[in-house]
């Protein structure tokens, strides 16, 4: 390259970064290129519900609301007609409705609700007119299921605290004894209408040590059918789940599958003959599989069904005759759904493709399904398809008056892993007006999990990582779902186990490679981030190698000794570990960034939640800590208010814009260049 050529590709690359530094720095509000304002404007669209008899589909829009002192989410349910003809909001107001379930002869819609102060059912006439509240619950409702007539409501509500409790707390007395004195979740009825003294009746069904989880009406409403894990923690529910039955008018509770293993998601066959759930076998498996298994309502020994793809499947329902369960999956970067005869044959798929489908519902016979469907290119809507022969149908248009600047292209690839034994996927997004024949700075994007997955979703919609205002700001993204993923089968879910940051980094530094022998990315202006189990493979990456000019930890785990003691998901990690960490310290602390710290040069941002349980705040502050004493250049940013992941939506806009200002302050020459120089 001559001198003259250098000095002008040096310049151009100057004023690229101080042009970013300066957009980055002060956010801006131009509908013509992306920015965190602009994604937030494409808000969620989600919570399908077919009603009974077709005609009509139920769904919620989540909006961020961020006027003055606000920073929360408004969501509101919206009807639409099956035919796409008409398409309406249902509920209103300052207060956020959700769960829309239309009655079972399709007149009346039931949601919840806070606007009366806690969450509560309310049902409104389809038709229109007001409003009515139907519970009473303190401290709220949870789930709720119509009864197959029409006459009440079951639903789920955590154990109210007792007079003491409430007298404890206004004294300042309230101790925390941990992992006692439990609240459960435990199953009520209520009418739908009054009796003859104005109040509707409501009747407790459950009670004891256990925790119920979901639940369903016998298809003559006499029986209902629960989940139950043995108290709320949500490392239990990795462990050991039952499956039970109880009178739908009170009554002692029959146990109907128990075992050692976790079974979870109970639905009634139509006839009322066959319940089918989710179930891990014989066993817990906290790394994550399940199967579809089905059981005569009566009891007996329960059948398992054919396995489906990834083995890791959610029922959605039956088919209208009662001879097939519906399920949804990850199929690689695409979800699906898949048909389970209950005779044992073989698994059919009904939906596969590009794109992702979500929040699947049918009506009354499941003859069509309702869902919202996405790609990398176009934000999620509301679509019907039959189920027998899938042609979707677009009824929605949510977001036909957000503007939609030029995006940089996704395009799925595919590379082997290092040692051959896998293929990996990955979604790459080009630079907006990407040059071909001309290199970019490339980020390396790590999901969490392990087992999470990158999938076709829209990628300008909001997210911790707003992947088009990287795209806008003239980097390539790389998403990978290396060995651990979901969406590829069990032996690559479980094929880091005690692996972790070895295998898997390898899969992600192939598809870094590929990225730059395709032209694309510069070899020497390479990025890494990552949340959660991403977070964790950034800490581990920049002790193996200084290839990335700079890194961000999003709500990381270097230490994993610590972090086995303190998440509130121990058993998952130990299930990858191989076993408790005082029985094998050395296979802790052969993958934990922490016990390699001094091999660290790139600088490296940590970004917490202030109230993380999930990943503790503290291990993003061991990693920010060791680093400045180190003298590795180090900032940490911590959101209040925060568990594991933003919740509050200026949190959220802040994220990106955060770590482009980091990247920038550390990307340095040599400066990206064409080939042909």
């Amino acid at each position: 390259m001559s001198h003259g050529r250098m000095t002008r590709v040096s310049l151009c690359l100057v004023m690229v970064l101080l042009a970013l530094s300066a957009r980055t720095g002060a956010q801006e509000t131009t509908d013509d290129r992306w920015t965190p304002e602009l994604s937030m404007r494409y808000f969620g669209v989600g919570g399908t519900t077919f009603s009974p008899d077709g005609r009509y589909v139920a769904y919620t829009t989540r909006e961020p609301i961020m006027e003055g002192s606000k920073s929360e989410y408004l969501s509101h349910i919206w009807i639409v007609t099956a035919d796409g003809e008409r398409n309406a909001q249902y509920t209103q107001g300052d207060s956020s409705a959700g769960n829309p379930s239309f009655s079972p002869d399709s007149r009346y819609l039931a949601f919840t609700s806070s606007r009366s102060g806690k969450n509560q059912i309310w049902i409104m006439p389809l038709m229109g007119g007001e409003a009515q509240q139907i519970t009473e619950a303190d401290p709220g409702v949870g789930a709720f299921r119509w009864s197959p007539d029409g006459t009440h409501f079951t639903y789920a509500m955590v154990d109210p605290e007792t007079e003491e409790e409430k007298k404890a707390k206004e004294e300042k007395r309230d101790v925390i004894l941990v992992d006692q004195n439990f609240k459960y979740n435990h199953l009520y009825t209520v009418e739908v209408e009054p009796g003859a003294s104005g109040e509707r009746e409501t009747r407790r069904l459950t009670a004891g040590d256990f925790h119920v989880q979901s639940f369903d009406w016998s298809p003559d409403g006499r029986t209902i059918v629960f989940s139950h894990q043995p108290d709320p923690r949500i490392n239990t529910g990795f462990m050991a789940a039952d499956i039970s039955t109880v009178p739908a008018d009170s009554g002692a509770v029959t146990p109907l599958v128990v075992s050692n293993g976790v079974h979870n998601g109970p639905r009634y066959s139509p006839d009322g003959r066959w319940i089918a759930f989710t179930s891990s076998g014989d066993r817990p498996e906290p790394i994550s599989l399940s199967d579809v298994y089905v059981i005569p309502a009566g009891g007996g020994t329960p059948r398992k069904l054919a396995e489906t793809h990834d083995r890791s499947p959610n029922i959605v329902g039956w088919t209208g005759n009662s001879r097939t369960v519906l399920v949804a999956e990850i199929f690689g970067t695409t979800t699906g759904l898949q048909s389970l005869p209950v005779d044992g044959g073989a698994r059919s798929v009904i939906l596969q493709g590009d794109g992702v489908a979500g929040s699947v519902s049918l009506n009354g016979d499941a003859s069509m399904m309702a869902f919202t469907w996405q790609n990398t290119d176009t934000p999620a809507d509301v679509y019907v398809s039959p189920v027998d022969q899938f042609s979707k149908r677009k009824l929605t248009d949510v977001h036909a008056d957000v503007p939609r600047p030029t995006m940089g292209r996704t395009e799925l690839l595919s590379w082997r892993s290092p040692d051959g034994e896998y293929t990996i996927e990955g979604l790459l997004t080009y630079p907006v007006d990407y040059e071909p024949g001309r290199r970019y700075p490339l980020v390396l994007n790590v999901h969490g999990g392990p087992a999470g997955a990158f999938t076709q979703s829209f990628t300008g919609r909001p997210s911790i990582y707003m992947i088009q205002q990287f795209a806008q700001e003239g980097v390539a993204i790389l998403r990978p779902n290396p060995r651990g993923s979901t969406g590829y089968g069990k032996e690559f879910r479980y094929a880091n186990v005690k692996d972790w940051g070895f295998g898997d980094m390898d899969d992600l530094m192939a598809g870094v490679d590929h990225v730059i022998d395709m032209g694309v990315g510069h070899p020497d202006s390479l990025l890494l981030m990552g949340w959660s189990y991403g977070g964790y493979m950034t800490s581990f990456a920049v002790t193996r190698t200084n290839r990335f000019k700079a890194a961000s930890m999003g709500a990381g785990l270097p230490n994993l000794v610590s972090m086995t003691t303190t998440t509130d998901i121990g058993d998952y990690l130990v299930a990858h570990m191989g076993g408790e960490f005082w029985n094998d310290y050395e296979e802790y602390e052969k993958h934990s960034a922490i016990y390699r710290i001094a091999n660290v040069t790139t600088p490296t941002q940590v970004i917490h939640g202030a109230n993380d349980l999930r990943v503790p705040f503290t291990q993003g502050q061991e990693f920010y800590r060791a680093l400045q004493r180190r003298g590795v250049p180090t900032e940490m940013v911590v959101y209040p208010r925060t568990p594991h992941g933003p919740r509050e939506p200026k949190f959220l806009m802040d994220v990106s814009s955060r770590i482009l200002t980091w990247f920038n302050k550390h990307l340095r020459k040599p400066a990206p260049t064409t080939d042909r120089d």
